[in-house]
């Protein structure tokens, strides 16, 4: 077995580790996340709290564990949003005329022009805070590169051999698209979304680092940062773990991703 595939196949035990604590965050916590305990508060990584306490007395560990759920869930919210709204701007602009086309590229191109973060902001600022406007305003940021990769699928698409066959056998348009474009255009998309999770949660959870997400006491990883930030000296381990889980999701969904991007480009 090559250190690569070894690499891979350990990321992806560590993704699904972290997915069946999304799902029963009961079966890995030692605390309720919401227990407030001003005795214990500040408490370093130890017997009876292995990763400390909060300036709460609240533990660290179990709400590191219980804020897995939340967190993936902005990611893949976000995620989602970004793959359908990209998918349908991609296929208008390459299946509807030179006019739509470049209207619908120029607006892409405008929106490339700003970094998903602060464009992400902009969306926040209109709509408002809370989880499901950071989803709506992270997958907006990021619907460029997918509609982007959508069109030139579809045109690839759209001039092959069995899609000119299917038109010539008079099969309505709409139904083309379903059974022959959408499909093949949507697998590359599928592909590249395994590693803009990672990069959808890295900027879900910064908005929430600064407050504009799920709000205290939810335990959402990128809020937890907040909330230790101003006892990085005094009590380091309530914000360096939680940046710690992040980390190793991203870490472990870009390996996995690139290995996904890679077997499919051959």
């Amino acid at each position: 077995m090559t250190a690569r595939r070894t690499v891979v196949l350990l990321c992806g035990a560590v993704l699904a580790l972290i997915t069946l604590v999304a799902v029963a965050p009961g079966l890995f916590s030692t605390h309720s996340p919401a227990d407030i305990d001003p005795v214990n508060a500040l408490r370093g990584p130890g017997a009876g709290h292995w990763l400390g306490t909060d300036q709460l007395g609240r533990d660290v560990y179990s709400r590191i564990v219980h804020g897995t759920r939340p967190s993936l869930l902005l990611g893949a919210g976000s995620t989602v949003v970004a793959v359908v709204a990209g998918t349908l701007l991609g296929l208008a602009a390459g299946l509807g005329g030179p006019v739509a086309d470049t209207s619908l590229m120029r607006l892409t191109d405008v929106l490339l022009a700003l970094p998903p973060l602060l464009l992400a902001l902009l969306v926040v600022a209109v709509l408002g805070n809370g989880t499901g406007n950071v989803m709506l305003a992270v997958g907006i940021a990021f619907v460029p590169g997918y509609a982007r990769l959508a069109r030139a699928e579809t045109l690839l698409v759209r001039r092959s051999g069995y899609v000119e066959s299917a038109t010539l056998l008079g099969l309505p348009r709409w139904l083309t698209v379903l059974r022959h474009v959408l499909p093949n255009a949507l697998t590359p998309l599928l592909v590249l979304a395994t590693v803009g999770f990672g990069t959808a949660l890295i900027s879900a959870s910064g908005l929430s680092f600064l407050g504009l997400g799920p709000q205290p006491p939810s335990p959402e990883w990128g809020a937890m940062l907040a909330g230790g930030r101003e006892f990085l000296q005094l009590a380091w381990w309530i914000a360096v773990f939680p940046g710690a889980a992040v980390t190793l999701t991203v870490l472990a969904v870009n390996v996995v991703g690139r290995e996904a991007q890679r077997r499919f480009s051959r």
